[in-house]
């Protein structure tokens, strides 16, 4: 039965499905409008009550996952605001609502705004040829946790919560080919708040207020290419990535297998634990096991043989329960999500699924509550027997073949990433944190995958690792079936290898087939030919007013009327044909080149604003009075114990005014302890150091970054500028603070309201940079100072080192940033102009010089940054022939 509420206008439909939870707490809802064939019988609706009450379903359907993730299932609340027509939505949710006179409509979920007609038939009425659109408020509540669960959910929530929706079709959810992606109308929003104590309210307020990484964007990518994900720090790039690593966007299909390399934030150089890692295992097994499935397979095959070799006659029994009910909870999730994305005919199936597999798992975790008392003799016969079949179907699943070609895959990465064999013998939570991180990649590069993401590979591996990723990842695109793959990373030279880039800006995804340099001249070229279009097309068209004025002026004066309908004539064709006379393709331009409604026949040029481009400015340096040698090693060596063998030998170094010092070097050639002894950190134990008496000298180390979080952490009302003003001790006033910090990159409210945890990446190497500028210095050293930065940032930092008065002493394995600052190279595609040393005689000859270290002993490279490169391009050859 149903009956109205007439005091508030409003109804509450209570039951339109069986127990039903949601996770996805952000979907887009077209609703149909369409006439009635046929007055609905009141008895035939759905019971109504006062919306008031509370109905809302809460089946448990959330997870923890084996490795301890807590993903909280939401219960979704959807209000659908109905504000101009009283027309019949035909909801078709068995029967049909009555004639809704009334300006509001409340329902909650489950609700599913489809038709029970047959797929083709998209029932509409002829007196409304269109699909009315209504706004949905969505509110979520936390529901209690379920038993534990291998799967991943459609929403982040933590405590900043992933929102993601994308344009759905109530057609066509699954994809052929799993291995693509082609997804329109994804919106992404970042919510920050608390993990599960929000209420709805709160937690609806919150997602209007998130920040927004995407907006109506389309996801495409394309089988077997090699992406690059470009964007500038803060876009929301590694949002984006974990969005699809997770299948958190609605159309991502289940069967993809997307592995993910995310970027570690390593503290105090401790690896992140693991609660599947075990002390017993080495990096070597620990690598295996991450990366393939067979590590699952023997969990169930060491659960059964557990129960089944027991003592006790119950425990093969419990052991065989236990397994096909976390299954079935596994294929619950699946059924789950497929019914809240699927609308019509299939959404009536795919409902009667899931309503299956609720009775299903209820049944089943009636078994595993069973007390051994009530078993019966001719159960516990024929589950043991059933353990003991199971258990021999897993086994025959582990191929001792195939396990034998993994492990050589495995040690063939390991050992290009810079393990020995000894090292991979060695338990993982021996590893350092740079190490650890090789670790993950390696884990990451083993499994088949159908989408690989990589988000900064690069960071904690030096340049042999480096190129040797780079010719590996280009020899997946060999394979049968390459993946495709999804690649970030500020190293440009590392970045030649994506054959297209995916370009984030302005909450929007732009595709280029190309690599960075060509579309930076692509896109300077594109902007410079419309610019010069538009400038052209002005002046013409100023001629043709102020010809038409003249007209108009004739005309009225001498009431020639001819003259003045010719005028307004020639007016009218100017407003609707001025434009774009060509198109993208070079062809005329012709109305179907461009979609959607217009208001004239040929689409504007817009040339679009200039963006602001990254600018650093550094201070000049002061003055130092008298001249000489600010840094200086004569025969220095170092070793930590007087037994211990020397990690520095015999290296003599000096560095003057304006100097261009780069030392490279494999990790473990003695790079930080040099660097240690030319900053006074520590005292050669042979040899001498000397320093300029007025030496000014700024360190950036290569986890300052870390260092800054750390303090962010221990206090979390620190900002940029507190800290700053800390530093200074009133040497410098605030607005003096202020502007070194403007022109660093952190302006304004960056700067003073938001505290130095929430800073990302780059901004807290801007925040790093003016901590060491503001005391004007005379000499940079710095380790490794890109590690953090977009590819935007590092161009706008070798361009202000570069021209630089100090001295600089650089240690990175970013070739192209080495071989502008140090080398002095700037290439045509750079975008930067040429330093001018050889054309300006007044310009100062700068001494540039670059330094290999290996085993301690420091030599020097002739030919710059192209010398070491060939040297480990011929060593990686080596690694991947063997």
């Amino acid at each position: 039965m149903a009956s109205r509420c007439c005091t508030n206008n409003h109804y509450n439909a209570c039951h339109f499905l069986p127990g039903y939870s949601a996770i996805n707490p952000c979907q887009s809802v077209s609703i149909g409008v369409s006439h009635p064939a046929s007055e609905t019988p009141q008895s035939q609706l759905p019971c109504i009550h006062d919306p008031g009450e509370e109905r809302l379903p809460t089946a448990p359907s959330s997870s923890t996952s084996r490795h301890g993730v807590r993903s909280a299932t939401l219960a979704l609340e959807v209000s659908l605001v109905v504000t101009k027509f009283s027309f019949l939505l035909d909801l078709r949710l068995g029967a049909l609502l009555p004639w809704l006179a009334f300006p509001k409509w409340v329902a909650p979920l489950p609700l599913n705004l489809g038709f029970d007609t047959n797929e083709e038939d998209n029932y509409k009425a002829d007196w409304l040829p269109t699909t009315i659109t209504f706004n949905v408020i969505i509110k979520s509540r936390p529901l209690p946790l379920g038993p534990p669960l291998n799967m991943t959910s459609m929403a982040s929530e933590s405590v900043a919560t992933i929102l993601c929706t994308s344009k759905q079709t109530r057609f066509h959810i699954d994809t052929a080919n799993y291995r693509q992606l082609d997804i329109e109308g994804v919106n992404i929003t970042i919510v920050g708040g608390s993990k599960s104590g929000a209420s709805a309210k709160g937690k609806s307020k919150a997602r209007s207020e998130g920040l927004e990484i995407l907006s109506g964007a389309k996801l495409r990518l394309q089988e077997g290419r090699r992406y690059a994900l470009v964007g500038r720090n803060g876009t929301g790039k590694s949002t984006l990535l974990k969005a699809i690593a997770e299948k958190l966007i609605p159309g991502i299909p289940e069967q993809a297998r997307i592995a993910i390399l995310q970027q570690t934030k390593l503290n105090d150089g401790e690896p992140p634990k693991d609660e599947t890692s075990t002390a017993q295992l080495s990096i070597r097994q620990e690598v295996i096991e991450r990366a393939t499935s067979r590590s699952l397979v023997e969990q169930e095959i060491q659960t059964l043989s557990d129960g089944v070799n027991s003592t006790d006659p119950f425990a093969p029994v419990r052991a065989v329960r236990r397994l096909k009910h976390e299954r079935l909870q596994k294929r619950h999730f699946l059924l789950d999500k497929d019914a809240r994305l699927r609308s019509g005919a299939r959404g009536m199936a795919a409902r009667k699924a899931l309503v299956a597999i609720e009775k299903a798992v209820a049944a089943s975790q009636e078994l595993v509550d069973q007390p051994n008392a009530d078993m019966t003799a001719n159960a516990l016969h024929e589950e043991t027997q059933e353990a003991a079949d199971m258990l021999a179907e897993l086994q025959i699943q582990v191929e001792p073949g195939r396990v034998s070609e993994i492990e050589t895959r495995a040690r063939r990465i390991l050992t290009g990433l810079g393990f020995t064999e000894a090292v991979m013998e060695q338990p993982l939570a021996s590893l350092s944190g740079g190490w650890h991180m090789r670790a993950s990649l390696a884990a990451v590069l083993l499994q088949d995958a159908d989408v690989l993401i990589l988000d900064e590979p690069t960071n904690f591996l030096d340049l042999l690792g480096i190129i040797w990723l780079q010719k590996y990842l280009e020899a997946l695109g060999d394979a049968d079936r390459p993946p495709t793959l999804l690649l970030v990373s500020h190293d440009r030279d590392f970045l030649s290898l994506c054959t297209d880039l995916l370009i984030l800006k302005d909450k929007e995804l732009a595709y280029f087939h190309g690599n960075l340099p060509t579309f930076e001249a692509a896109r300077a070229e594109r902007k410079d030919h419309l610019r010069k279009m538009k400038d052209a097309q002005d002046k013409q068209k100023a001629h043709i007013e102020k010809t038409i004025a003249h007209n108009l002026k004739t005309g009225r004066q001498n009431d020639d009327q001819n003259k003045i309908r010719q005028a307004k004539s020639r007016q009218k064709k100017l407003d609707d044909r001025w434009g774009l006379q060509v198109n993208a393709r070079g062809h005329r331009f012709r109305l179907n080149d461009q979609a959607g409604f217009f208001h004239t026949s040929h689409q504007q040029i817009d040339v679009g604003a200039d963006e602001r481009p990254v600018v650093l400015a550094l201070p000049a340096p002061s003055d130092l009075r008298f001249p000489g040698s600010l840094l200086s090693l004569d025969r220095a060596s170092f070793r930590y114990a007087p037994s211990a063998p020397a990690v520095v030998k015999d290296v003599s170094l000096t560095v003057g005014m304006g100097d261009r010092v780069g030392i490279l070097g494999l990790n473990g050639a003695g790079k930080s302890t040099l660097v240690r002894l030319l900053v006074d950190a520590a005292r050669p134990t042979a040899g001498a150091a000397t320093r300029h008496p007025r030496l000014k000298l700024s360190y950036y180390a290569q986890h300052a970054v870390d260092e800054l979080q750390a303090r962010g952490r221990a206090d979390v009302g620190l900002t940029a500028l507190a800290l700053l003003t800390a530093d200074v001790d009133g040497q410098l006033a605030e607005g003096e603070v202020r502007g070194l910090l403007g022109e660093l990159g952190l302006p304004g409210r960056f700067a003073s309201d938001v505290p130095v945890a929430r800073l990302s990446g780059g901004q807290l190497v801007r925040c790093a940079l003016a901590r060491l500028l503001w005391r004007r210095p005379h000499c940079l050293v710095l380790d490794e100072i890109t590690t953090h930065l977009d590819y935007e940032t590092v161009t706008a930092l070798r361009a202000a080192l570069r021209h630089w008065e100090g001295a600089v002493v650089l240690v990175s394995h970013d070739r192209w940033f080495m071989r502008g600052v140090i080398d002095g190279v700037v290439e045509e595609d750079d975008g930067e102009e040429s330093d001018g040393e050889e054309e300006d005689g007044d310009a100062p000859i700068r001494r540039r010089v670059m330094y290999r270290l290996k085993g301690g002993e420091m030599t020097v490279l002739k030919n710059g940054v192209d010398e070491f490169e060939n040297i480990m391009e011929k060593r990686v050859k080596k690694l991947l022939a063997a």
